[in-house]
């Protein structure tokens, strides 16, 4: 406790900084930070930079020592003295080079997140690879060219070299205007500005992913595309915060500003676009098959009531006719949040059972969410964590609080030894098939990690009260209100009555008002948390119609819940009589209770016992953990964290993980390494089965384990535009290819036309669901009527997505292999061709069909970019010939979206679509040829059984097309019990011919 001196000399102080603060002439924060930054940037100039010394060279590489060259500068940290340089040729087209501290001790991303690749062997890469390094001794920079025409690529004679013990400078020379692509995770413009413009990499929970911001994710490469003189990408392996800094006030340059880490480089030499990626993919690993169902459309709502509203969406789908492949539930299945948990009242485990079993008797399937935050409670999921030793902890070895939805949280230790096996054993329990509910798949969120707790929060309960953690629940239904068609008897309609309570109650802002009562739909158990919240739409009278057992007496009170998340109930108790099946009565009620007292907001939360100390995170010589001694909280520079401070919204940065790691160096890595655990989890629940899941926080490599959904986004054209970026992103240049968005918006309110366009866009994205916030009204493709133009935009999509399933399943399959993306930008298809660079809203699904959507809102017509090429309307078959030049197509319908078949190509697609998934590889094949300018086309298919990790036998089959001949060779090892039923050739001689081709071996015929 504070003693009164000094609370005096406390006061005094304060009085004292307040009088100066006046007195000061007024900066605005522009002004201020302009200041800071020339400041920052006079003092890093005077950096002395490091001598090369000690150069020892080989035929594959080089190695050399890096001494600083001068005084050191100090700027945002201590400099170190000693460096290493390793130089490594690792094949033809990828350079490695390392500067790293020389005893080792700087933090550096372990192999157990990221392994490294490792140089194929050949010792004389140095002589022919298409990339050279070369360096200047003193002060050290060094640059890296294309052998084949001498372009430059990197030059870091830009400015001095900084390594500091928490900052790292270099900066890089770039042509003017260059096209530069990456550096992820954001909602700009897929080509980046190159003018005053900063990335920031540090993973948050990042509502409405505002643009110009940091996201959900963590990958920091880019690639450089310069037309005829190549393509090529450069992949900083560093999960320390960073900005990025591309600017042009100083020559053009980009910059890497970060807080720690080595500088562990890749360059990646193409030379075209597609050659990039799949040499990333060689450093970050190529990505997981999906399971072939995992294609088909999926459905969730934040908000849903419970069991009933979840099966009558199912239900209505159905009725539409608009297939749907897999039901979503977010987390309003769980009881009061609390993650492996189900809701007694509202998701019980019986008629979620049933739930399951209804839709897996479709042929359909269903996924739930897990967030990683445990609620810190007496409940099974967090005492075997503790058990299990399985929790961030606090330098005093007490369990790390935070705030997430069920209140106060722990966070798994994802490095933590006993992690995995908890993981597992609470995945085996939760979803047994038997005595839980049977997931076919896992959603997991909230993973950067975030914590709605305001740093430092000192007081977790505390502000987990005040600002309403867990959140109210909905009222209970007695059964469903309305008969379901297609689910078992508990989900039809019951014998019931209802209560239309309705009071009179001024209350201040802020304050809400709730019925208690005996009934279980209003909390007979006298928990006050499963009372019922009355809406405010007739204030000051507040009303909620809640079911009730026929023929009753209930007893009743209204309650006030205040704004720091306490109650003040009535003095009184209140009666009302329910009559038979299907009643109806109301109250009409003047609450007794005065209008209580508005409380601030507390701004603070959890200390569960002590701080991690503020610095520190590093062992011994070589252990690679990091330095000793550091900042771990507040490091001098601050990166542009959209946030605030590193722990701002997260897990405490000064946080040590069991195995020594500080959480200042690997935030970046929690949703991947949750990702990789989770995944483990599903494979150990069904060993033989390929996992789907979907995660909100990646990080370089994800892709090999998981897919991603964009995040929360808005319901507006703005972000129906950007999510083809975020689709390109991932999946053409991060190696993620089970990517998209949040097709028709997550927050604001619906819109009937964007739906309908986004539903015909969502449908051309490798990842399809259609998802949303809660508090808005439904926009489910049926929720306008079935014969809407949001219901015929989504049927129509989705016959032509079913339908092509095969061939980009295909391309799914091929980048799993070579690292060739399934989604492509035009630049990758067309890269001779300047004018696709910028295109930011056209794109390639799959090898062959070219997407190009309606960009202007309210609008029927669409531009789209044709290269010299021929193409074919996918819809009419008709010849386009592209020229290099934009062109118009008018009279796009709300229900269509502008396709092509991209000339040269076989595309082997079902010969019709149908309801499920299931019942589509039932279907036969259609064979499409869209010849070239020279008549030839070319096409592949793979086949195999859509759900097995380990295939007993597959199908790479290859067509050809030329001179009116069709062939078809390849591998036929998987029978999929169907046959190419016809072929048909676009173009003026076009003709489509019926066939009964069988997929089980080689055949060439005349068409």
């Amino acid at each position: 406790m504070l003693t009164s001196k000094l609370l005096t000399a406390t006061a005094a102080a304060v009085v004292a900084v307040a009088a100066a603060v006046a007195a000061a002439p007024v900066v605005s924060p522009e002004v201020a930070d302009a200041q800071l930054a020339r400041r920052d940037s006079d003092a890093l100039a005077a950096c002395p930079g490091y001598v090369a010394n000690n150069v020892r060279t080989s035929l594959n590489g080089l190695t050399a020592d890096l001494t600083l060259a001068g005084t050191a500068c100090n700027v945002y940290g201590t400099d170190l003295e000693s460096l290493t340089l390793t130089v490594e040729y690792q094949t033809s087209t990828r350079l490695h080079v390392l500067i790293q501290d020389k005893d080792q001790q700087v933090y550096q991303v372990p192999t157990s997140v990221l392994p490294r690749p490792e140089s194929d062997g050949d010792l004389f890469y140095g002589l022919i690879s298409e990339i050279e390094f070369d360096y200047v001794a003193s002060p050290f920079s060094f640059s890296v060219k294309r052998r084949s025409n001498g372009e430059v690529l990197f030059d870091t004679s830009a400015a001095t070299l900084v390594f500091e013990s928490q900052y790292l400078h270099l900066r890089t020379k770039l042509p003017t205007s260059p096209s530069l692509y990456g550096l992820a995770e954001h909602t700009d413009p897929f080509m980046l500005n190159t003018t005053g413009y900063t990335r920031t990499i540090w993973n948050r929970d990042a509502y409405t992913v505002p643009s110009g911001t940091n996201l959900y994710g963590d990958h920091p490469v880019y690639f450089d595309h310069r037309g005829t003189k190549g393509t090529h990408g450069v992949f900083l392996l560093n999960s320390d915060g960073m900005d990025v800094v591309i600017d042009d006030t100083d020559g053009q340059f980009l910059e890497y500003n970060a807080i720690g880490g080595v500088f562990d480089f890749y360059f990646l030499a193409g030379p075209t676009p597609v050659e990039v990626a799949q040499q990333y993919s060689e450093i970050v690993g190529k990505s997981v098959m999906m399971p072939y169902w995992g294609l088909g459309f999926h459905q969730c709502r934040y908000g849903m009531q419970d069991a009933y509203e979840v099966a009558e969406v199912v239900a209505n789908y159905s009725a539409a006719a608009i297939p749907l492949e897999t039901m979503w539930t977010d987390i309003d299945y769980m009881n009061l949040r609390r993650v492996f948990t189900l809701d007694p009242a509202r998701f019980p485990l019986d008629l979620m059972q049933q739930l399951v079993q209804t839709l897996h008797s479709n042929g359909q399937h269903y996924v739930m969410m897990v967030d990683p935050a445990v609620a810190y409670q007496d409940y099974p999921p967090f005492n075997d964590g503790v058990a299990a030793d399985a929790f961030m902890k606090y330098s005093n070895g007490s369990v790390y609080q935070g705030v997430v939805w069920p209140g106060v949280t722990a966070f798994p230790d994802w490095f933590a030894s006993g992690t995995q096996d908890y993981w597992n054993a609470q995945f085996k329990s939760f979803f047994d098939p038997d005595t839980g509910v049977d997931i076919d798949a896992l959603w997991i969120d909230m993973n950067e990690a975030s914590n709605f707790c305001d740093y430092p929060c000192l007081d977790p309960a505390g502000y987990a009260k005040t600002n309403g953690f867990p959140p109210s629940t909905p009222a209970v239904r007695l059964c469903s209100p309305r008969n379901i068609s297609g689910f078992p008897a508990d989900f039809q309609t019951c014998c019931k009555a209802e209560v239309s309570f309705h009071v009179d109650a001024t209350t201040y802002y802020g304050e809400n008002i709730y019925v208690f009562g005996s009934a279980s739909t209003i909390g007979s158990d006298g928990d006050i948390r499963d009372s019922v919240a009355l809406s405010a739409n007739t204030y000051p009278i507040w009303s909620a119609t809640v079911d009730m057992p026929v023929n009753s007496n209930i007893t009743y009170q209204y309650v006030r819940l205040e704004s720091d998340g306490s109650w003040i109930y009535e003095n009184i108790t209140r009666t009302v009589a329910t009559g038979g099946c299907g009643t109806a009565v109301s109250t009409n009620d003047t609450i007794t209770t005065a209008q209580g007292t508005p409380s601030l907001k507390r701004r603070g939360g959890g200390s569960g016992g002590g701080s991690g100390g503020g610095s520190g995170g590093g062992g011994a010589t070589g252990d690679k953990t990091g330095l000793p001694g550091r900042d771990l909280l507040s490091p001098k520079y601050a990166i542009k964290n959209a946030a605030g401070v590193l722990s701002q919204k997260t897990i405490n940065t000064d946080l040590v993980h069991q195995n020594g790691l500080a959480e200042y160096d690997t935030h970046n890595m929690y949703g991947a390494m949750m990702s990789a655990t989770s995944r483990n989890a599903m494979l150990a629940r069904r060993p033989t089965q390929r996992p789907l899941v979907i995660t909100r926080s990646t990080f370089a490599g994800s892709g090999r384990q998981v897919g991603h959904w964009l995040g929360d986004n808005v319901a507006d054209w703005s972000h129906y535009l950007i999510s083809v970026a975020g689709i390109l992103e991932f999946g053409a240049l991060y190696q993620v290819p089970m990517v998209g968005s949040d097709v028709c918006g997550y927050a604001g309110e619906r819109n009937e036309l964007l739906c309908a366009r986004w539903a015909s866009l969502g449908a051309f994205s490798p990842f399809f669901r259609n998802h949303q916030g809660s508090g808005e009204a439904g926009h489910e493709f049926y929720q306008w009527g079935n014969d809407s133009v949001v219901a015929a935009s989504a049927r129509n999509a989705i016959d032509i997505r079913y339908r092509l399933l095969d061939y980009f399943y295909t391309a799914l399959w091929e980048q799993s292999q070579t690292g060739t993306p399934a989604v492509q930008p035009m630049f990758f298809a067309y890269p001779l061709d300047l004018n696709t660079a910028s295109l930011g809203y056209q794109y390639f699904f799959g090898p062959a069909v070219l997407v190009a959507p309606v960009t202007v809102e309210n609008s029927t017509e669409a531009s789209v970019y044709l290269p010299a090429d021929i193409f074919y309307d996918l819809h009419t078959g008709a010849v386009v010939r592209g020229t290099g030049a934009w062109t118009t197509v008018s009279g796009v319908g709300y229900d269509s979206i502008p396709l092509y078949y991209r000339g040269g190509q076989v595309i082997a697609q079902r010969a019709s679509s149908a309801m499920t998934i299931a019942a589509l590889r039932t279907r036969n094949f259609a064979i499409v040829v869209a010849p070239a300018a020279d008549g030839t086309a070319t096409g592949e298919l793979y086949l195999d059984d859509g759900v097995s990790v380990e295939q007993a036998a597959t199908s790479v089959i290859k067509f050809s097309y030329a001179n009116g001949v069709f062939t078809m060779t390849g591998t036929f090892g998987y029978n999929a019990g169907v046959v190419i039923e016809s072929i048909r050739v676009l173009g003026s001689s076009g003709k489509t011919k019926s066939v009964n081709i069988p997929l089980t071996k080689a055949y060439v015929g005349l068409v």
